[in-house]
């Protein structure tokens, strides 16, 4: 790996609160307040918890690699050397595919697992609705010109759904840059039967997304939605369905979110 890995820490517990890793998804860092984590800190009352920045997005470094700027394999590193002697796992998008990873290499250490709007496509490939999102993610992948700038990518990931454009900071270009160049999570083969297996607790948080966009809700929302609830079958976990959000329910309904995790991380 090149350059380390950057971590904010939220702990009010004086380091005796049990470790909770949160990993963000795509176009993100561990304590973007837009997309990331920032509204989970309340939960360093009780717990000391890690907001890790993904290779090539927030503080951290790159990773290394000439194919990939972003890379799940590299993630579920990062997240299995910051486990410790053992820690609640807790990914979203994105980066629920590198905590499923890291949750079967070291699965002795996991607490928990909690993934929120799961990436994890392979494990509900023959539904329907995730059978067409993965035909048109190949698609529109192969049409993508190489040299695309980021600041294109990252309008075009809004434009195409009918949100608000983000701000095109430094940070957020080098999240769009890093997205347009990931090892595609969507393609990722995932241990469904390693997990199903382990015994500690597990939660899938899906948004209900009827307050989204009509072709946010199609090309993104159904697809996230069928993932979640298979994936949640699959691997023995709780799946909840958090209403008033789409695919970012910590930040949407953070309330709701952060009780689901702090009642996973104390049973």
């Amino acid at each position: 790996m090149a350059g380390g890995v950057n971590v904010t820490i939220w702990d009010e517990t004086g380091g005796t609160g049990p470790r909770a890793i949160l990993v963000h998804g795509s176009t993100s860092w561990g304590d973007d307040p837009a997309l990331g984590f920032a509204a989970q800190r309340p939960l360093a009352a009780g717990f000391r918890v890690l907001a890790m920045d993904r290779r090539g997005n927030g503080g951290s470094g790159e990773t290394g690699s000439a194919e990939y700027a972003g890379d799940y394999l590299a993630d579920a590193d990062d997240i299995a050397d910051l486990m410790g002697d053992g820690a609640h796992l807790a990914g979203h998008s994105y980066g629920a595919v590198g905590v499923m990873l890291a949750a079967v290499r070291r699965p002795g250490a996991v607490l928990s697992l909690a993934l929120i709007e799961p990436g994890c496509y392979q494990a509900a490939a023959e539904e329907p609705a995730v059978a067409a999102a993965l035909r048109a993610n190949r698609e529109n992948t192969a049409k993508l010109p190489a040299d695309l700038p980021a600041e294109a990518a990252l309008r075009a990931a809004t434009d195409s759904v009918g949100l608000p454009p983000l701000e095109p900071t430094p940070r957020r270009l080098r999240g769009a840059h890093t997205a347009m160049r990931e090892r595609l999570c969507w393609e990722a083969p995932i241990p469904v039967a390693a997990l199903a297996e382990a015994a500690w607790p597990k939660l899938v948080i899906s948004g209900t997304w009827e307050t989204a966009p009509a072709l946010y809700r199609e090309r993104g929302g159904e697809p996230l939605m069928a993932c979640g609830r298979v994936t949640a079958q699959r691997i023995g976990a709780r799946h909840l369905r958090v209403r008033g959000a789409a695919h970012y329910p910590h930040v949407e309904r953070p309330e709701a979110v952060n009780a689901a995790l702090a009642g996973l991380w104390g049973a």
